[in-house]
């Protein structure tokens, strides 16, 4: 697995997937159980020095190596839940927490691409790089993110309005989205803002169709002033 590794001013710089591929890579190696063939070594080697006046029992070893495949059975059982549930996240969106070499933690959130499988590892690509499955933090649900983009997006809009004291006709478009918006949410979306949010909305709503109510009026009086100034000459 190649990992291409960013350079700035002549330095390598460590990326957050470089940092979690090299995680996981010192996790493995720190890991590292006995296999059947280096068992059977052991085995073997108890075997050839055992005391000649004490004898292991046939029984005990069949023991030791019926346990030691009940062991290696749970360790493939447990690597092939993880492979499984890495492919269960393939279009998730997720949150990893990756941390460098310096004990750093980044976060890092996107969609799941593709697996990546490797020595009994799964690796998730997320936003065009490889990231360690120990890095997994969350994994959000589509409604639940539809639901906290579209609040936070209102908020932004409502909290670059002027106060309601200062708000004027020219503010109309941003009011009028606002109240879109809201209108244009289920039940589930709209949980997502308080209601002195709510009502801070409408407040803007109903001043704005005051002032637009105010200023066609003044056009409409504009216009009949203009009418009536024509005389006979």
């Amino acid at each position: 697995m190649g990992v291409v590794q960013k350079v700035e001013n002549g330095k390598f710089v460590e990326s957050n997937s470089a940092a979690s591929l090299a995680e996981a890579k010192k996790n493995a190696q720190g890991s590292n159980t006995l296999d059947k063939d280096a068992f059977l070594q052991l085995l073997v080697a108890q075997m050839k020095y055992q005391d000649p006046l004490e004898p292991t029992s046939n029984t005990e070893y069949i023991s030791q190596y019926a346990t030691f495949s009940e062991l290696e059975q749970m360790q493939n059982m447990s690597a092939s839940m993880e492979l499984f549930r890495a492919s269960s996240l393939v279009g998730q969106t997720v949150l990893l927490k990756v941390r460098d070499s310096q004990g750093r933690v980044t976060n890092v959130q996107g969609n799941v691409d593709y697996v990546v499988y490797e020595n009994n590892k799964a690796y998730l690509s997320v936003n065009g790089d490889l990231y360690s499955m120990d890095d997994l933090d969350t994994v959000a649900d589509p409604t639940y993110l539809e639901a906290y983009k579209l609040a936070a997006d209102f908020l932004n809009i409502m909290n670059k309005l002027p106060s309601l004291e200062n708000l004027t006709v020219a503010d109309r478009e941003n009011v009028e989205k606002l109240g879109e918006m809201y209108e244009g949410m289920n039940d589930y979306q709209k949980a997502f803002l308080t209601d002195e949010e709510v009502d801070t909305m409408k407040k803007y709503v109903a001043k704005m169709k005051d002032l637009v109510a105010i200023a066609d009026a003044d056009k409409d009086n504009s216009g009949d002033g203009d009418d009536g100034g024509d005389g006979d000459e």
